[in-house]
């Protein structure tokens, strides 16, 4: 029986990578006249990817993850659309009392600003963001906790998850 659902936010809920690329030529440009930026050269990983941003930014750019949270808060509706079978499958997992986590390798305002704008930020018991989210958030939810990579496989589980087992 389904108790806990670690749920992709990229895969299941929204694909947050393009506003991520966008931010990364936007910031490219901006902050080019005080240090240089290839996104072509950060890895793919955004955790490995920050890593690397945190370097960059030491060079005079400043809090780059502020100014993340400020490009995201501006363009997420132009990239992200609220899907109404997967808020209605994870509104009936909640209701059935099963814990919901989601993870990104995003850095945690972008993570955290997708949530809010596709409605799940509410029905998330906690989001994990950045390098080795999946396996923290795993830890956190405990044994037997079923991965979500996929709005196909999140609704699947909707409709079969039944009520969690007894404590």
């Amino acid at each position: 029986m389904t108790r806990a659902l670690a749920i992709d936010l990229d895969g299941a809920l929204g694909d947050t990578r393009p506003l991520w690329n966008e931010f990364l030529a936007d910031a490219a440009r901006r902050f080019e006249s005080i240090a240089a930026l290839d996104p072509a050269s950060l890895p793919r990983d955004r955790g490995a990817a920050a890593e690397e941003l945190d370097a960059w930014a030491a060079g005079g750019v400043g809090d780059w993850r502020a100014a993340l949270e400020r490009f995201a808060e501006d363009r997420v509706p132009v990239f992200l659309r609220p899907d109404g079978e997967a808020s209605a499958a994870l509104r009936s997992l909640t209701s059935e009392g099963i814990r919901v986590g989601v993870f990104t390798d995003a850095p945690e305002p972008l993570g955290r600003i997708a949530l809010a704008h596709l409605g799940a930020e509410r029905r998330v018991d906690v989001l994990e963001a950045g390098a080795g989210a999946q396996e923290r958030l795993l830890e956190r939810l405990g044994p037997g906790t079923t991965v979500v990579s996929s709005r196909e496989d999140l609704v699947r589980i909707s409709g079969s998850a039944g009520p969690p087992a007894p404590r």
